[in-house]
């Protein structure tokens, strides 16, 4: 019951700055688009902010957790599934 209330708080809060920003919801593609990379990129502020304080890599941290957190998982290539012979390879 806790996730629901929490984003029904985070809603609330996103349409009151909606609304002090002049913007009607549902907003516009490009409005909405940027709120959506802007929850995402929001997202690791937090534990950034807790391993600059403890004096960790955050480097390393950016590039592989966030990185897949906020473009997603990398799709994996795919591989030719007919075994070649000797003289195609």
């Amino acid at each position: 019951m806790k996730p629901y209330i929490l984003s029904l708080g985070a809603g609330l809060l996103v349409g009151l700055l909606y609304s002090l920003l002049g913007v009607r919801s549902p907003a516009p593609p490009v409005i909405a688009l940027l709120g959506l990379l802007g929850m995402l990129l929001g997202e690791q502020i937090v534990p950034i902010a807790k391993r600059l304080h403890a004096r960790q890599d955050i480097a390393h941290f950016v590039k592989s957790d966030c990185a897949r957190d906020v473009l997603g998982h990398p799709v994996a290539r795919m591989e030719d599934p007919s075994p070649k012979s000797e003289h195609e390879r």
